[in-house]
């Protein structure tokens, strides 16, 4: 199912033996454009502190409940690995939080979660203990390309000739966890039109000028199947879309691989 980052802001999380916090935002890996972590305010029981939950422990979202399931005890969250989230989530930091938690590393395989295509995919409960692992061989400079959906919201949007808008919101997948659109907003453009760009389009993002660089020109976008607030995003929409930009049907390639496994 298809979700907006900022639908999923503020849903409870359930954990094993309580309330854990609510969701606040998103870590997502900009090379693969996947949800690696979701931010947890942990509200008063460990005194406001943000903790990381990776999409391998989420269970069942309720929406009409606002709540996410989390495969994980509150004593399991409180005593992680500490991460600031003012700072990038560093590959170091990574390698002592799968261990902690019995998680296969994503970066260890060929598929977008390591060797499977779908965290729930992999068999739990992963030895979720609270003990220490050993953590899997990396080289120290390895940049894992995380990057915040607070942080990258607001960021100009550029086409191959030109700046084209503004990113409003994330469209995820919440099977596999992937981004698969950016909601863009066109109002300094063409007045009061939202666009989806999907993430195969993407070339980059620079943190320097804070833009988000497109292989696509801008009459492409402006000629694009329209986007309107609290739309719901079908596949028939989807592919539209997909035809309108010359690009392949993801779910096309997803079924072929499951047919093949």
């Amino acid at each position: 199912m298809l979700r907006l980052a900022k639908d999923l802001n503020g849903f409870t999380l359930q954990g094993r033996d309580g309330e854990i916090g609510n969701v606040k935002e998103f870590y997502f890996d900009d090379k693969s454009w996947t949800i690696r972590y979701l931010i947890a305010n942990t509200g008063s029981w460990m005194t406001g502190r943000s903790v990381l939950i990776s999409p391998y422990a989420l269970g069942e979202i309720l929406t009409d409940e606002k709540l996410i399931r989390v495969e994980l005890t509150k004593a399991q969250i409180e005593n992680s690995p500490a991460i600031d989230t003012d700072r990038p989530v560093s590959r170091q930091y990574e390698l002592a939080y799968y261990p902690y938690y019995g998680f296969p590393s994503y970066w260890g395989g060929s598929s977008l979660w390591g060797n499977a295509a779908y965290p729930q995919m992999v068999e739990r409960p992963f030895g979720m203990t609270g003990g220490q692992g050993e953590a899997t061989r990396s080289d120290d400079n390895d940049d894992p390309h995380l990057r915040s959906t607070k942080d990258v919201d607001g960021h100009t949007i550029q086409a191959l000739d030109g700046e084209v808008g503004h990113v409003e919101d994330f469209v995820i997948d919440d099977e596999d966890w992937s981004i698969r659109y950016l909601i863009v907003g066109t109002r300094n453009w063409w007045p009061g039109k939202k666009v989806l760009i999907a993430t195969q389009s993407i070339d980059r993002i620079s943190w320097q000028d804070s833009s988000v660089y497109l292989r696509l020109q801008r009459e492409t976008i402006q000629k694009s199947p329209e986007y309107s607030e609290g739309l719901l995003i079908s596949r028939d929409y989807e592919a539209k879309l997909h035809r309108h930009y010359e690009l392949e049907e993801y779910w096309q390639e997803e079924l072929a691989n499951t047919l093949t496994r």
